[in-house]
């Protein structure tokens, strides 16, 4: 096809199985993308979730860079509230120097998103319920109604920032990025006129890259600093039109990108033939729940459990938006469906998550569509 094809992953824990076999699995994952010819291979942070074991994604993408030799590694992304940007930038400047020309640095503003700022995204309970529409072949959801917008769900997000270390006064994620930027090259200077350089950080070819949800500061900071941006209709289909939108109006070109250079999300499941793939897939909404619900993600459930499960007509309404944008088929059916979200959305590259309950069937899946998109 077109465009390239790359891997996000989230090491996640099946039913049954722990963490240590996640992260193994996940390495091997990514040992065989390489093989199949996807560019790079991005793994996500989440915590307090039974069922991701991906945690870490520095130390995660140091392991696999040393286990692979030619795809490009990185974070999709690294939750920013939780950490100083000079500490995120020697991370990742330290695998790039032992893993130079491989390394991406993408950032999430996770952490930076008080709990009542982030039950918006996902609907009130009182806000009018927003249609889904199709735009020029590809789905775009409402938006779910009050998947997060209650009191008990607010205050499990806000005991979890504080222990995440979360900072309580307001931050600029434009600020953030941009001295993350600046110990990526010349250093950051202080209001004072202090000069502060990081070795391990300065001069190394990490790619910096801003993910986002919606059209506000991560899609904002991406563009008027001039670098690439990942908008994640995986995560919040209903907003991805937006999202790239305000992109491409706030960008200004850099030295790396002179014109914008978009990456959008999607979740797939591929199999030989389309009943499999479905079977695949049947756990999805129940683990999305579990996510919507502000409980963590569960280990991925087996198709029995997922079977078994009581879905109301609520239940189905908080996942409603996930399940209808999830691309599952034959490698034909859903390259087809890949190519449509690249025409609408103007992308100059996709990237695709799988998660099914077994390991083998995971890395079938990408190797399908590789077949179909690479090959």
């Amino acid at each position: 096809m077109s465009v390239p094809l790359s891997i996000l992953d989230l090491a996640p824990v099946a039913s049954g199985r722990g963490p240590a076999a996640a992260l193994r699995e996940t390495v091997e994952l990514a040992q065989r993308a390489e093989q199949f010819g996807y560019r790079r291979f991005w793994v996500a942070e989440h915590h307090f979730a039974s069922g991701v074991a991906s945690s870490s994604p520095a130390v995660l993408s140091a392991i696999i860079a040393g286990a692979t030799s030619t795809i490009r590694v990185g974070s999709g992304a690294v939750l920013l509230g939780y950490y100083t940007p000079v500490s995120v930038a020697e991370q990742f400047g330290t695998v790039a120097l032992a893993h130079p020309g491989r390394v991406d640095l993408g950032l999430g503003r996770s952490g930076l998103v008080r709990a009542k700022d982030l039950a918006k995204l996902f609907g009130s309970t009182t806000a009018p319920q927003v249609p889904s529409r199709n735009v020029d072949g590809l789905v775009i959801p409402g938006r779910p109604k009050g998947a997060l917008d209650r009191p008990e769900v607010q205050r499990r997000f806000e005991a979890s920032h504080r222990l995440l270390g979360a900072r309580e006064d307001e931050v600029d994620y434009g600020v953030q990025v941009r001295q993350i930027l600046a110990f990526l090259t010349t250093g950051h200077t202080d209001d004072d006129g202090h000069l502060f350089q990081a070795p391990s950080a300065q001069g190394t070819d990490t790619q910096l890259w801003v993910l986002g949800s919606s059209a506000g500061p991560s899609a904002k900071a991406a563009g008027e600093l001039g670098l690439p941006f990942t908008a994640n209709y995986h995560v919040s289909p209903s907003s991805v039109l937006e999202a790239v939108e305000a992109y491409r109006a706030a960008f200004v070109p850099s030295e790396a990108f002179p014109e914008p250079y978009v990456m959008v999300s999607a979740d797939v499941v591929v199999a030989e033939d389309t009943a499999t793939a479905r079977e695949l897939a049947r756990p999805y909404g129940q683990w999305v729940l579990s996510i919507r619900s502000g409980e963590g993600a569960i280990p991925f459930p087996t198709a029995e459990e997922a079977a078994a499960f009581e879905w109301t007509d609520q239940l189905r309404s908080l996942v409603a938006d996930r399940v209808e944008t999830q691309f599952v088929g034959t490698s034909g059916e859903v390259a087809e469906k890949l190519d449509t979200l690249r025409r609408v959305t103007g992308a100059d590259e996709l990237m695709v998550t799988t998660i099914t309950h077994g390991h083998a069937a995971r890395i079938r899946s990408f190797e399908l569509l590789a077949k179909e998109w690479i090959n």
